[in-house]
């Protein structure tokens, strides 16, 4: 008798430690930078609702999560692809660079202080004397400015450029800090989804077309999440024309 309790017990825990497995395995583990997070974490939240699987979304600067992501990580996001090519460094072989997948796209823009006091019609403004600029040198903008300045091959417009920039921020959240610190900072070179997420904290102006540089969010399964269904599901779902509808709200092109 003794003998067969034993029994039953040691399946009743096994039978637990199967659903305790279940269910952590029905919360999707993502990790990405700040950028592309109000999108991602929407498109998570209306996955949730409609599957009953829990996303969770940690983005920010890397250091901040990337110890997590090699842990638990299931889909990693990026905010172009010279980030996600560090990612697969840093992930330590943990994402395949073939198995990336191109999301969507935003354009650099000019964010200018709310109601634009400097009168900044586009690119060619911030490169005259006097105007004090804030650009990213990191992260997903990584050489952005540069590329703005040198596209019509005018070695002037990138001196010009570079003699108004006042601060190279290593990432987004950290030059949102110095907009923030330093108002005496004209215009913030940075992707145009900034100003759609802090709508009270900048307005947006269009650099030209003739100027205009786009990079992408991409998006990938780890290696342990290969067998996922649930993180496969996710990732058809960001590609859904729903969860296009998601990322066009928040500043991004589909095409």
């Amino acid at each position: 008798m003794f003998t067969r309790l034993l029994g039953f017990v040691g399946l009743m825990a096994l039978a637990l430690s199967n659903i305790s497995s279940a269910q952590a395995q029905e919360t999707i583990y993502v990790y990405g930078p700040g950028g592309p997070a109000p999108a991602m974490k929407e498109a998570a939240a209306v996955f949730e609702k409609e599957t009953g699987t829990k996303v969770e979304v940690t983005a920010g600067p890397t250091p901040q999560w990337i110890e997590q992501a090699k842990a638990k990580g299931d889909i990693i996001f990026s905010g172009s692809e010279n980030m996600m090519t560090d990612f697969t460094y840093q992930l330590e072989g943990q994402i395949k660079s073939d198995q990336v997948i191109p999301l969507y796209l935003r354009p650099m823009a000019i964010l200018v202080r709310p109601g634009n006091p400097k009168k900044i019609k586009g690119f060619d403004d911030i490169t005259k004397p006097g105007v004090k600029v804030l650009v990213v040198q990191g992260a997903g903008q990584t050489g952005a400015w540069e590329d703005i300045a040198g596209r019509l091959g005018s070695i002037q417009t990138v001196r010009s450029l570079r003699s108004n920039i006042v601060d190279y921020a290593k990432n987004s959240a950290l030059a949102k800090k110095a907009w923030i610190d330093q108002p005496d900072i004209d215009a913030w070179l940075i992707y145009n989804i900034w100003q759609v997420a802090n709508p009270k904290l900048a307005d947006v102006v269009e650099i030209e077309p003739q100027y205009a540089i786009y990079r992408d969010a991409g998006v990938v399964l780890t290696q342990r999440a290969q067998a996922n269904p649930q993180a496969k599901d996710f990732i058809k779902f960001l590609q859904s024309e729903q969860g296009e509808k998601i990322f066009v709200k928040w500043g991004w092109k589909a095409n």
